[in-house]
């Protein structure tokens, strides 16, 4: 029983979508859709050389295109802050006189030690600052 060059390729798109799966690596997606598109080829009666080609030119072209939009889209997404990164920059209420020494802010529901970024500057019970560091277990405010 002979088998039909299209359903090779077919077989061969199955077989490289599965490390697709193993590995989350898309390039083998790529080549698999590059041996679809030679299976179509095949279907419509081009010769091997015309399905060679186009398995290769889609393929190619897949990597060539999709490679850069997939990794500049990766770097686009920004990261998720969480710890004490997730607290640089929030606002926080002095619940105790802050200055270059010392203080208390309520940060993110909790009671915080605080210092002010500037020994000069001083704040009072009530106000808001910007949480522009924590050191240790102390936020810096300003």
């Amino acid at each position: 029983m002979d088998i039909d060059a299209w359903v090779w390729w077919l077989i061969g798109a199955v077989g490289l979508g599965i490390p697709l799966v193993l590995t989350a690596m898309p390039e083998f997606g790529m080549f698999s859709a590059g041996a679809v598109a030679a299976a179509v080829v095949a279907a419509v009666g081009g010769g091997v050389v015309a399905q060679v080609l186009v398995f290769v030119a889609v393929s190619v072209a897949l990597i060539a295109v999709v490679r850069p939009l997939a990794a500049r889209q990766r770097s686009r997404q920004p990261g998720f802050a969480s710890g004490i990164d997730a607290l640089k920059g929030r606002q926080a209420v002095v619940v105790e006189r802050v200055d270059g020494r010392g203080g208390r802010v309520k940060l993110a529901g909790e009671i915080w030690s605080a210092r002010s970024y500037d020994d000069s500057l001083v704040f009072e019970e009530g106000r808001q600052v910007d949480v522009v560091d924590i050191d240790g277990a102390t936020a810096v405010v300003m």
